[in-house]
């Protein structure tokens, strides 16, 4: 058994004893070390991955072959290439770990047997889909309406301890800067 993700499912609905065992039964435990893959870019993603332990972030190469980072993931996060599952084709983007990590894979095949035997995974899973969606929206619309500056205080105000966690070139990828201009910031103490 996962209690750390049972914990977190029973957040949103609850499964009884057997669910929780055929889900258990579903899963794949994988452990990787600092800056392993997950998924690479041109190959099909396998399925969700919760993160149990560590820091895993999702990123593209742009056209001028910078790391465009696009999401993280934390202890009791999902991270998957959802284009690649939904559509079938290879990913356009990496995902590897920032810390040594431990996730719990649940392929897209079991998802989706998963969906069919136990109904309540698949309202957990919209859930899970419609808060990664309104974050996404609110993250594009920090990026239009805020400062480079206001933006960092707002994170490091919601999340302080990925001010530790993560890189700073990786923050201000994700944050829509540059690491020069991170760096003028974290010395202004803003």
């Amino acid at each position: 058994m996962y209690p750390q993700l049972l914990d977190h499912i029973g957040r949103y609905v609850k499964l009884s004893t057997d669910e929780q065992e055929l889900l258990c039964r579903k899963l794949e435990f994988k452990s990787f070390k600092k800056k392993e893959y997950l998924l690479e870019a041109g190959k099909l993603c396998q399925g969700n991955y919760f993160v149990l332990k560590g820091c895993i972030r999702q990123y593209f190469v742009n056209t001028k072959l910078n790391e465009q980072v696009i999401q993280f993931g934390i202890e009791n996060w999902w991270i998957a290439d959802q284009d690649s599952l939904l559509n079938k084709q290879p990913s356009t983007t990496f995902i590897q770990t920032v810390e040594a990590s431990e996730v719990l894979l649940l392929s897209e095949k079991h998802r989706e047997e998963l969906f069919r035997e136990i109904p309540l995974l698949e309202s957990y899973f919209r859930i899970m889909m419609q808060k990664s969606f309104v974050a996404a929206q609110r993250r594009i619309g920090y990026m239009f309406n805020m400062t480079d500056e206001e933006r960092y205080r707002h994170f490091s105000k919601l999340f302080p301890a990925f001010l530790q966690r993560v890189p700073q070139y990786m923050l201000a990828s994700y944050l829509g800067f540059t690491p020069q201009f991170m760096s003028r910031l974290r010395a202004k103490k803003v």
